[in-house]
């Protein structure tokens, strides 16, 4: 993420964002996640915002990575969870065939549209064969910003699937949920399952 109204928001923020809960939807999507990987495996946390998911993925005896591009976020999530998080954008994913894991939980959707294609193949890349992608979208058309200000790229879910699919990785499992987001905005998500060929 490099877009810096986006990251002022969330370096204003940070405390208060660390302090919600995401949801059972959130939780039970993240269950099942750690559930596909292997035991003691390796996880990356792509955009981990306030840490509540590699916490748990560490918790459960995973390997941690965890990423986030918003200084402030990163400091949040160290102090709540104890966890190290490197301060680091999507662009910044250079790893290959080092994870059986990335999660990234309302997170890629604030790249820009034409950087998807790109970081979807280095997601691809850094996942090692057979390793798992989940990723949650918001669904819609274009760019456009939020109440608050942070750029969101939507998406339909057969296009984006289409996305996932040409970055090398095959889609397992599809869900749509209505939610509402930080700036209190009601939304549909779109969130995939995909893994690497093994």
């Amino acid at each position: 993420m490099t877009d810096a109204r986006t990251l002022a928001v969330y370096a204003a923020r940070a405390e208060a964002y660390s302090a919600i809960h995401h949801g059972q939807v959130a939780q039970d999507r993240l269950a099942a996640f750690i559930a596909r990987l292997p035991k003691g495996g390796a996880a990356l946390d792509l955009g981990c915002g306030p840490g509540w998911a590699a916490a748990e993925m560490a918790a459960a005896g995973l390997r941690v990575t965890a990423l986030d591009a918003c200084p402030e976020m990163a400091a949040a999530a160290r102090a709540r969870y104890g966890i190290k998080v490197e301060v680091a954008g999507f662009a910044d994913l250079a790893a290959e065939a080092a994870f059986d894991g990335i999660w990234a939980h309302f997170s890629l959707l604030h790249a820009p549209r034409a950087a998807l294609p790109a970081h979807l193949a280095a997601i691809a890349r850094a996942l090692r064969p057979g390793g798992v992608f989940a990723v949650a979208m918001k669904q819609g058309q274009g760019e456009a910003r939020d109440r608050i200000g942070r750029l969101y790229t939507y998406v339909a879910p057969a296009d984006f699937r289409g996305e996932v699919t040409r970055a090398g990785l095959t889609v397992e499992a599809e869900e749509t949920e209505p939610g509402t987001g930080f700036d209190g905005s009601p939304f549909a998500s779109l969130y995939l399952l995909a893994r690497r060929a093994a």
